[in-house]
């Protein structure tokens, strides 16, 4: 019997959601609970079957995997997987929490020294990736802060900034001007 183990994972509020499930081989018996309740089973070669509330926005694979197709705040909870052939039987057990999308960056500028240093600030409570760019400099910097030099300043130029998590991304974007 394989060890019962417990992962916390966390989804978007709007995207779908696959549970970081990492059997290799197709499954004979697959039952996905939710708080106790029978969300999705596959017996044998059967189809998979699907339970209230996830009918019609669920997909069950063979290796146990199960996809939730726009998710929503209700979705979460605790989730258990159970699973058995001839070769191989266990539990893994997932607590997901889903989380809003995060909302539009905020940038603010200021002067350090011979530099202007754009920050780009995140209220989403997990981390982000940052990247910035400039009018036509498609570079991309991988940071949450930018800085340029104020002899290199083109006061016509816009910088962008672009959060991104899991499927979602946002950006807000400032004028040069605005800072100097």
């Amino acid at each position: 019997v394989a060890p019962i183990y417990s992962e916390d994972v966390f989804g978007i509020v709007g995207e779908n959601f696959t549970f970081p499930v990492e059997i290799k081989q197709t499954i004979a018996d697959i039952t996905w609970k939710k708080n106790k309740d029978k969300v999705a089973e596959r017996d044998g070669k059967n189809p998979p079957i699907y339970f209230t509330p996830f009918q019609g926005r669920s997909m069950l694979k063979e290796n146990g995997n199960l996809t939730i197709f726009n998710l929503e705040k209700s979705d979460a909870g605790a989730y258990e997987l159970h699973y058995w052939d001839p070769a191989n039987e266990g539990c893994i057990n997932f607590i997901l929490a889903v989380l809003d999308p995060p909302s539009e960056p905020k940038i603010n500028c200021s002067i350090k020294g011979d530099n202007l240093v754009l920050n780009c600030a995140s209220d989403f409570p997990r981390p982000v990736t940052y990247i910035w760019e400039l009018s036509d400099d498609q570079r991309s910097l991988w940071t949450q802060e930018f800085s340029i030099p104020i002899k290199n300043i083109d006061a016509t130029k816009k910088a962008t900034c672009f959060i991104t998590f899991s499927q979602t991304k946002k950006s807000s974007e400032i004028s040069l001007i605005q800072c100097i």
